[in-house]
């Protein structure tokens, strides 16, 4: 006879449930605070470089691997189309987004399939936005060594310890480092960064609120 999921599931009360929620919501800001302290002046500084390349005219290109590449994404759209003002679009590619691009890398290449993009569209002056939680994503680190190669600043967002990621930046790029060694807080934080990123350059462009 089939067994349902339910037939493994632990029992467990609704307080429980709520008690375990709750914990995440106090986990989660306190994460937060404790990368408020460590973190404005390199999202800051961030900010700046991102803005810098665009009014030079040149555009910010996002990767991220797996959970991270929906974070690519979503701070690619919100130059192109708007965060909370409207404005012009910026030039932001996600290199994720691209599926002939994912699809047509073989096993033995899918290391390279974000440096290729990298090496055929990214221009000096550009900016790599690289993310990766635990800073060991193939795929980021092959980017950011061609990024290197075509003299774009990276701007890395991981957590941890940095990971390998930390030790192939330039003194020139800006490491985004979460505090947490939790997949989800680091990702959590990674979204309040890219909500940063989007508003800081809306600001530099259009002027505060």
């Amino acid at each position: 006879m089939r067994q349902s999921l339910h037939d493994h599931a632990a029992p467990i009360t609704q307080s429980m449930s709520v008690e375990r929620i709750q914990q995440h919501f106090r986990d989660s800001a306190a994460v937060k605070l404790e990368a408020l302290e460590a973190l404005s002046m390199p999202i800051a500084a961030a900010i700046d470089t991102m803005f810098a390349a665009l009014a030079n005219g040149n555009k910010i290109v996002a990767c991220g691997h797996g959970g991270s590449a929906a974070g690519a994404q979503y701070f690619a759209a919100a130059l192109i189309g708007r965060f909370e003002r409207e404005r012009p679009g910026l030039p932001a590619l996600a290199l994720s987004a691209d599926a002939a691009a994912l699809n047509g890398a073989d096993d033995d290449s899918f290391d390279q399939v974000f440096a290729k993009q990298v090496r055929a569209l990214g221009q000096p002056g550009d900016v790599l936005l690289a993310i990766s939680a635990s800073g060991n994503a193939a795929p980021v680190l092959a980017a950011i060594d061609d990024a290197h190669e075509r003299e774009m600043v990276v701007v890395a967002l991981t957590g941890g310890d940095g990971g390998r990621l930390h030790d192939v930046l330039a003194d020139t790029d800006i490491p985004v480092c979460v505090p947490s060694t939790r997949t989800a807080r680091i990702h959590e934080v990674h979204l309040l960064t890219i909500h940063c990123l989007c508003d800081g350059i809306d600001a530099m462009l259009l002027g505060d609120d």
